[in-house]
């Protein structure tokens, strides 16, 4: 069946549909790690309970997260090797190290404190413990460090020389691969997403069972929580991406015209299309409505300054506008909107109605997943609108895949998206459900299992009171001095 099927399209599908599952996850785990950190943080300064009881219930779900982030990262290096070998040959000496300094700098800190996180809270000291938290949320910080930084060198590429061999070979500096010139505006964009993809998630959740019983303690504190992240944060992100656009406007300014649907140029000022259907054959918007001249205001802080279009730039150089167009504008859209749900909290703050206002609550639970839609329409824009290159103005896309067949490639996409529904559509699942269970004094956290390590080197266990137990296991009876069980 896919014998006539394109085998480039196909392997881009595929990675598209990887990376947009695995994007969600490290969007959330980010965000999450820090949360957790300043729940403890605050749990250690005040000796308040409703910390404590806060961070065991979101400890659990983050362990969930986490285990699908690791889960559906591994995926992508394999389709390096398997899809996109020709790249992985030729831009290897530069994203090899960076990816492997994410491994050894990110990954071990984030693994070496997680199960002291998880499990240690009774078993070791509250500052070592804090200290492990804090461990985890700085590693999944430093790992979004270095794996923005190979996308960003991959979106504006320096630093580098062409081998004999074809390969891409560092030239002098890694500081400037490493600090590319997209790198600071895309690091503080995306992680700023990950901060109120979190924030969302917890206010939508705190609405939740408010929306069950206005008096639950804990869902009023992570509720207003929440939206002082909202209120005070999504200001900071507009503006964050404002700067990210003039920096894309002068290094790719292709994106930005699919992005406006700026097919022709403006040299009086350009519109701001806030609704339009791009038509790349015909080279228009069709059915568009704008505002004019905002576009210049926006982009060159003149009403009157002149912006090129696609136009400009040759067919076979211009990227797909229609993704980038309406992608752009979901990911603008639910930014704004988050904007106005920290106002809205702010007005009932002020008026003492932040944990009354069901209207409120009810717009915080809508909003709950729009982190992830933003993310991933952020994600869209910023890839597809790169094409037609892999390593922009250096390596094109078609140039870069391996040498396989259509059917090689479906087959692995076909088993992935069945594994991948299948897998985390129940991780998912299992993840809402805790969720819905409000938060109470007392939390358990994460649980421990009841029996031991297997042992498998020829270690017989020697003889105990309770043969019925492991001897590694406390006595029954033990467990609620260590675990709170």
């Amino acid at each position: 069946m896919f014998e006539n099927a394109d085998a480039l399209m196909l392997a881009r599908i595929q990675f598209a549909f990887t990376v947009s599952f695995h994007f969600i996850f490290p969007a959330f785990s980010i965000g999450l790690a820090s949360y957790l950190a300043v729940l403890e943080g605050l749990w250690l300064k005040t000796g308040k309970q409703v910390y404590q009881d806060l961070f065991k219930y979101w400890l659990k779900i983050f362990a969930i997260a986490f285990a699908m982030g690791v889960v559906s990262g591994i995926v992508m290096s394999y389709q390096f090797g398997t899809n996109w070998s020709v790249f992985s040959d030729k831009a290897g000496p530069v994203i090899g190290p960076l990816m492997a300094y994410e491994v050894l700098t990110a990954f071990f800190l984030e693994a070496g404190f997680l199960g002291v996180m998880l499990f240690g809270m009774n078993r070791v000291g509250k500052g070592l413990h804090f200290t492990a938290t804090l461990m985890v949320a700085v590693g999944t910080f430093i790992s979004a460090f270095w794996i923005l930084s190979v996308n960003s060198w991959m979106q504006t590429p320096v630093g580098f020389v062409e081998g004999a061999n074809g390969q891409f070979l560092p030239e002098a500096s890694w500081f400037e691969i490493v600090f590319n010139p997209s790198f600071p505006y895309r690091l503080v964009h995306t992680v700023i997403a990950a901060y109120l993809t979190t924030a969302f998630v917890v206010g939508g959740v705190g609405a939740w069972h408010l929306l069950k019983d206005s008096a639950n303690q804990h869902a009023r504190k992570m509720f207003s929580m929440a939206m002082w992240m909202a209120a005070l944060v999504a200001p900071v992100q507009i503006f964050a991406g404002d700067m990210h656009g003039l920096n894309t406007l002068e290094h790719q300014p292709a994106k930005v015209m699919a992005m406006e649907g700026h097919y022709e140029s403006h040299p009086d000022g350009a519109p701001l299309y806030l609704f339009g259907i791009p038509n790349d054959e015909e080279q228009r918007l069709d059915y568009a409505f704008g505002i004019p001249k905002l576009s210049s205001l926006i982009l060159k802080h003149e009403l009157d300054a002149p912006l090129d279009g696609l136009d400009t730039i040759a067919d076979e150089e211009q990227p797909p506008v229609f993704p980038v167009f309406w992608a752009f504008r979901v990911m603008v859209g639910i930014g704004f909107l988050m904007l106005g749900i920290g106002a809205w909290s702010l007005l009932a703050r002020l008026r003492g109605k932040l944990y009354d206002w069901r209207w409120l609550h009810r717009a915080a639970i809508a909003m709950g997943p729009s982190g992830f839609v933003a993310v991933i329409a952020g994600w869209i824009t910023t890839e597809v609108g790169r094409q037609p290159w892999t390593i922009y103005g250096v390596l094109r896309t078609a140039d870069s895949a391996s040498p396989l067949d259509a059917p090689a490639v479906a087959t692995s996409l076909i088993a992935f998206v069945i594994v991948y529904f299948a897998v985390f559509g129940v991780g998912t699942w299992y993840i809402l459900r805790l969720m819905s269970q409000s938060p109470h004094t007392g939390e358990k956290g994460v649980k421990r299992t009841e029996k031991g390590p297997v042992r498998t080197a020829g270690i017989t266990p020697g003889p105990t009171q309770n043969p019925g137990r492991d001897p590694d296991v406390l006595p029954a009876g033990k467990e609620e001095a260590t675990d709170g069980r």
